[in-house]
């Protein structure tokens, strides 16, 4: 499976639907904090749930142009396990901050950690303008730990656990070690080479 991002994006779009057309699936499968114990399964449903059109939207902007990246350096088995582990993370964190969850944010901040370690040179767009992607993501990081001071409707504590278990990761890939599988079939890392040649084809077709 070499573009698993894709899709979790096409669950996540299906998943937006189904709230659109039956309300109660939201609170249905949302992570309730007060109920995490009785419904521990909405760690992960509620990875998959979006409060509107405009969180939508960013959340998939972020999957597919860090997910897609990261999914061909460390292959879609990795990535699997780093997205539902960071969402749950998240969940977890935001069970300590806010009375309610829902989103795939920690998920994704989860990939954006992890790609700071193993491209921590790779140019992306923040706040509109041009940065290394370990200068993004200090920046975003930065933004998440002003919102825990300045409470907001965002669950900054989610993003920033997401986050942390993603650098961990890039950090524990980066050093060749093991992560989460074992075996001759595992998808090693891209080299720098490689990535580089990757990006150049897939990345700067015009």
């Amino acid at each position: 499976m070499k573009r698993l991002t894709l899709y979790i994006a096409a669950a996540i779009i299906i998943v937006f639907m189904l709230q659109q057309f039956y309300p109660s699936v939201t609170d249905s499968f949302k992570l309730v904090s007060s109920g995490i114990t009785a419904r521990p399964w909405t760690l992960v449903t509620s990875i998959f749930l979006h409060s509107g059109a405009v969180h939508l939207f960013y959340n998939l902007f972020g999957l597919v142009l860090f997910g897609l990246i990261l999914e061909s350096i460390i292959g879609a088995k990795r990535l699997a396990i780093l997205f539902l582990a960071s969402g749950i993370l998240g969940g977890i964190a935001a069970s300590f901050f806010y009375d309610s969850a829902l989103g795939a944010s920690a998920a994704i901040f989860g990939i954006i950690g992890a790609l700071a370690v193993l491209r921590p040179m790779m140019v992306v767009w923040a706040y509109y303008l041009p940065m290394p992607m370990f200068i993004a993501t200090a920046v975003w990081a930065s933004g998440d730990l002003l919102g825990l001071i300045i409470p907001s409707d965002i669950a900054n504590a989610a993003h920033l656990a997401g986050l942390g278990l993603g650098i961990a990761a890039g950090f524990m890939m980066r050093g060749r070690k093991p992560l989460f599988t074992r075996g001759r079939s595992e998808v090693k890392a891209m080299t720098d080479r490689e990535f580089d040649e990757w990006e150049r084809e897939y990345m700067l077709k015009k």
